[in-house]
């Protein structure tokens, strides 16, 4: 059943560019209405039904979904970061740190997990938290990722 909204002419009285001009109440809220379709349900049906059969094939096809993307890694995983790749990338350009900053050491030596993996307009992200570290986890493209076989990952 299809609905449609209409708006009553008063509710727009407190929009006035200049509001003290207007002496509505302040606490009045939009009135609005569902109003029931004219045109009936029977029709459209029969509309679509009639737009199929002229087609030379029926349309008996289901709808597909989208495929799911195939991700490099997996959720879980254990990861540490390239650093010639990182210090090269616009990732570490962007958060303004002086040349060799010793600050991000960690995310070079210690263990990091894939909490989350996306694929965006730019490539391949995956969301990593560091295993220790009180910081937040960051979005970092795979490619700089190096995969960790093991669990008990030594620290460098």
């Amino acid at each position: 059943m299809a609905f449609s909204a209409t708006f009553s002419q008063s509710s727009f009285s407190y929009l006035s560019s200049f509001p003290h001009t207007r002496k509505t109440n302040p606490l009045r809220l939009w009135s609005i209405k569902a109003v029931k379709s004219t045109e009936p349900e029977n029709e459209k049906l029969a509309e679509t039904k009639s737009e199929g059969s002229s087609n030379a094939q029926p349309s008996t096809s289901v709808s597909k979904l989208p495929k799911k993307p195939v991700y490099s890694m997996k959720k879980g995983q254990i990861v540490r970061v390239d650093k010639e790749k990182y210090l090269n990338s616009v990732n570490y350009l962007s958060v303004g740190h002086p040349p060799y900053y010793k600050g991000l050491d960690y995310i070079y030596e210690d263990r990091g997990e894939v909490l989350d993996i996306r694929i965006f307009d730019t490539g391949e992200y995956a969301l990593i938290a560091w295993v220790g570290i009180p910081t937040a986890p960051a979005w970092l493209p795979t490619e700089m990722l190096i995969k960790s076989d093991r669990l008990n990952y030594e620290r460098m």
